[in-house]
């Protein structure tokens, strides 16, 4: 594997590994940004049906769900296979050894 290849793709390993994390948490991201755009009409009905933090946790489970389906999809495009994904976790593991 030439070595562009490979930091591109141990690049990607830590994005996963960070969405990964992320996801099993369940709880506030330490870094927010905004502004996220959302239909005006959708979040003045919620927050008018539900309220404001109804709201804020509706954008919270609808990011979640677009940050799994677009890490699946990176999955899928840089690994391809969960044996291709573990074959390269050893080969960083034999780097970091080599390294050491």
């Amino acid at each position: 594997m030439e070595e562009e290849e490979y930091r591109l793709k141990y690049a990607h390993l830590r994005i996963l590994k960070s969405i990964q994390e992320y996801l099993k948490a369940e709880g506030e991201s330490q870094t927010a940004l905004f502004p996220i755009k959302v239909p005006d009409d959708f979040l003045c009905q919620v927050i008018t049906l539900q309220g404001t933090e109804s709201a804020d946790k509706l954008i919270h489970q609808i990011f979640r769900l677009g940050l799994t389906l677009w890490s699946e999809k990176l999955f899928e495009d840089v690994f391809g296979s969960k044996k291709s994904l573990e074959e390269f976790i050893d080969l960083v593991k034999k780097r970091v050894k080599d390294e050491s």
